[in-house]
């Protein structure tokens, strides 16, 4: 049985840039040494229905399963720059199962 891929999506609403920057600049390398490719990273959005919430600033970053992206997210390594985008921004973060 073959694991599935999980996709992480991220709704990002950046508050202060220059801090996020820091994060931004580490996490990308620290997501791919994972085994993690990102899919989105901040493109411009045409939200043509937006019922249940206003999308800001999408990220989407497919992980091979669900354990590996959750050992990236849950690592000592990603702590302290979570903590920056928590400090520096308001964030939704999903991990869906993929087909």
């Amino acid at each position: 049985m073959t694991s599935k891929a999980v996709y992480m999506i991220g709704d990002v609403d950046i508050k202060n840039i220059e801090e996020y920057k820091k994060y931004m600049e580490k996490v990308k390398p620290m997501i791919e040494s994972y085994g993690g490719e990102y899919l989105i990273r901040g493109g411009e959005i045409d939200a043509l229905e937006t019922n249940l919430w206003k999308p800001t600033r999408m990220v989407l970053v497919k992980f091979p399963n669900k354990k590996i992206a959750m050992e990236w997210y849950n690592s000592d390594e990603y702590k302290p720059y979570k903590n920056i985008r928590l400090d520096n921004a308001t964030s939704n973060i999903l991990m869906v199962e993929g087909l």
